[in-house]
């Protein structure tokens, strides 16, 4: 039996539509002031962030909390 993800609000979000979401709500700048990550800064991209979060899970979560405080 399958647990269901009802009360997850990052269910079915992909890693690349929480990224591409909050660069349209603030900005790389203003992803950087938030979250001090260097591929946000240097020569920032949707591609070598997602590589970048993809193997780094504290970074993945930083960001995945910033999504959820400005979707609430």
């Amino acid at each position: 039996m399958k647990k269901t993800q009802s009360n997850n609000p990052l269910h079915g979000k992909t890693l690349e539509h929480i990224l591409t979401y909050l660069v349209a709500a603030y900005g790389w700048e203003g992803l950087y002031e938030r979250i001090k990550i260097n591929c946000f800064n240097s020569n920032p991209s949707i591609k070598s962030s997602l590589k970048f979060l993809r193997k780094t899970p504290w970074a993945r979560t930083k960001v995945e909390n910033l999504y959820l405080d400005l979707i609430d």
